[in-house]
């Protein structure tokens, strides 16, 4: 059964906590797919991936691209890279989780549309049988595990 974490953020914007939990993912040589609701989220985060620190890099690629990159940036619910992590992001819909060792679903707290959204998905999920973990930023930005 895949393992499910919701990330609550409360102290920093989704561009900024995103890499450090894909940065995780790479070191433990998980291929990752981050879904989007929108593509002009997607192109936003690309960006941002490009952007986010100088002394590091993410190797990210995006639907009007090839798939061979270990992140990739969708609005769809396929799996072209062979990813073992899914990132929600922005409310975007969870497909079949059940590829996946891992999946992440990141809500910004102060949107009362986006914490709806991620309570619904939690009940979801949790009705489906899948072991959820719920993690939230303390005033320092870092992840403590609330549920």
């Amino acid at each position: 059964m895949t393992e499910i974490f919701f990330y609550h953020l409360t102290r920093q914007p989704l561009d900024k906590a995103l890499p450090a939990l894909l940065e995780k993912c790479l070191e433990r040589k998980w291929k990752v797919v981050v879904q989007a609701s929108a593509p002009e989220r997607v192109s936003a985060l690309d960006d941002a991936l490009w952007t986010y620190s100088d002394e590091s890099f993410l190797p990210h690629g995006a639907d009007a691209e090839g798939a061979e990159e270990p992140i990739w940036l969708t609005t769809s619910d396929g799996n072209p890279n062979g990813a073992a992590v899914r990132v929600l992001v922005d409310g975007a819909e969870p497909p079949d989780l059940a590829p996946y060792e891992r999946a992440l679903v990141l809500f910004d707290g102060h949107d009362p549309d986006a914490l709806d959204a991620a309570r619904a998905q939690w009940k979801t999920l949790k009705a489906g049988g899948h072991a959820l973990t719920y993690w939230q930023q303390d005033d320092d930005g870092r992840w403590r595990k609330k549920a």
